[in-house]
C-alpha cells in the first residue's frame, strides 16, 4: 500500500504538508499547481509554492514532494518542467484534473480532457525537457463533462511518456459531489502498464478499502479525509492506529506558528478556522473549538485561545 497526499489548492498547502506529514504514514505528496501561462518562471515562482525545493524536494519530515505544474502550452510547459527538475524535486507532477471554471476557461486543468491528443503533446513535450532520473506523473479526472474518454486520456498521458497516473474519480462536472466512481479507475488500472492511483471521496478506513477493491489499485491518494483525520494515513497502513484529539493539539500550535510566518495577520485566524471546520468532521473536539473560535479574528487572541486549549488536561 502506498498513499499518496493530495494538492489542494487554497488549503492543502506546504504548511499544511508539513504538520500532515508529521502525522505519518504518507509516502510522497504533490505541490499544488503552479500555474504556467507562457513565460520562463523564475525560480522563486516555484519555491513560494514548493519550499521543499530548500530542503532536497521533502517536506521537513523526510518525505518527498513532486512539484505539479498547470497550463495547456506544451512548449512552455517543457521549458518550465526543465527549470523546476533543475531545482531538485522529488519528481514533475502535470495537473489534468482542477474543475475550476477560471482555469477550464483558459484550457487549463480538467479542460484539457477534451482533448486526448494535446494530453500526449504536453506529457511528451515534458518527459523529452526533463533528465531521465526524473520521474514524470500526471493526475486526471474522469472526463470533462462525462467519462466517455477517460480510458483514451489515460492512454494519451501514458504514451506520451507518464511513469504514474493518478485518476480522481469524477469527472469536471461532477465537481465534488459523492460518490466518486472508482470502479471506472479499473479499467484504466488494468489498461496500462504503469501504477495507476485511485483518488476522491476516501473519508475513512472503510472508503480505503472500498476504493481497493473497486479499483484494484494499491496506490492511494488522500485529500480532504486526511485533512478532517490527520491520523487516515496511519490508521490504513496500520488498522487500529487512531491519532487522538490531544494528540494533533501541539500540531495546531505548530501549524499556528508556521501560519505566521507567511500569511498576513489579517488573514492567519482565517487558515486556522478553516482547517478546524474540516477536523470537525472527525473530532467531536473540534466542532466545540469551531464553536468557540468562530468570531476570533485577532492573531494575539487566536494565540491565547490555542494555548488554553492545549493547557486543558
Amino acid at each position: 500500500m502506498t498513499l499518496l497526499l493530495a494538492p489542494m489548492e487554497g488549503l492543502l498547502d506546504y504548511t499544511l504538508r508539513d504538520i500532515l506529514t508529521r502525522v505519518g504514514g504518507i509516502d510522497r505528496c504533490v505541490s499544488e499547481f503552479i500555474r504556467v501561462t507562457g513565460t520562463l518562471l523564475p525560480d522563486r515562482a516555484f519555491v513560494r509554492v514548493m519550499p521543499e525545493l530548500l530542503n532536497g524536494g521533502r517536506t521537513p519530515a523526510g518525505v518527498p514532494v513532486r512539484g505539479q505544474l498547470m497550463g495547456s502550452d506544451a512548449v512552455c510547459l517543457a521549458e518550465n518542467a526543465a527549470k523546476l527538475a533543475a531545482l531538485g524535486p522529488a519528481g514533475i507532477d502535470l495537473n489534468f484534473g482542477c474543475p475550476a471554471k477560471v482555469v477550464n476557461r483558459h484550457g487549463g486543468g480538467a479542460a484539457l480532457l477534451q482533448d486526448p491528443p494535446l494530453l500526449h503533446s504536453i506529457m511528451s513535450a515534458v518527459s523529452r525537457a526533463v533528465p531521465a532520473s526524473m520521474p514524470v506523473s500526471a493526475k486526471m479526472r474522469l472526463g470533462f463533462n462525462d467519462a466517455s474518454r477517460a480510458l483514451e486520456c489515460a492512454q494519451a498521458l501514458h504514451s506520451g511518456g507518464a511513469q504514474e497516473l493518478v485518476v480522481h474519480a469524477r469527472t469536471r462536472a461532477d465537481g465534488y459531489r459523492p460518490p466518486a466512481y472508482w470502479e471506472r479507475i479499473q479499467e484504466i488500472r488494468e489498461a496500462l502498464p504503469i501504477p495507476v492511483v485511485a483518488n476522491g471521496e476516501i473519508w475513512d478506513v472503510a472508503d480505503a478499502q472500498r476504493c481497493r477493491e473497486a479499483s484494484g489499485c494499491h496506490m492511494l491518494m488522500l485529500g480532504r479525509g486526511m485533512v478532517s483525520d490527520p491520523g487516515l494515513a496511519l490508521a490504513i497502513a496500520s488498522p487500529g492506529r487512531v491519532v487522538s484529539w490531544p494528540e494533533l493539539l501541539p500540531l495546531m500550535q505548530v501549524f499556528w506558528q508556521l501560519v505566521g510566518n507567511h500569511v498576513v495577520p489579517r488573514h492567519r485566524a482565517g487558515r486556522l478556522k478553516q482547517w478546524l471546520n474540516y477536523l470537525r468532521r472527525r473530532h467531536p473536539e473540534a466542532q466545540a473549538a469551531y464553536t468557540a473560535l468562530r468570531t476570533v479574528n485577532d492573531p494575539h487572541e487566536m494565540e491565547s485561545r490555542l494555548q488554553q486549549m492545549a493547557a486543558q488536561p
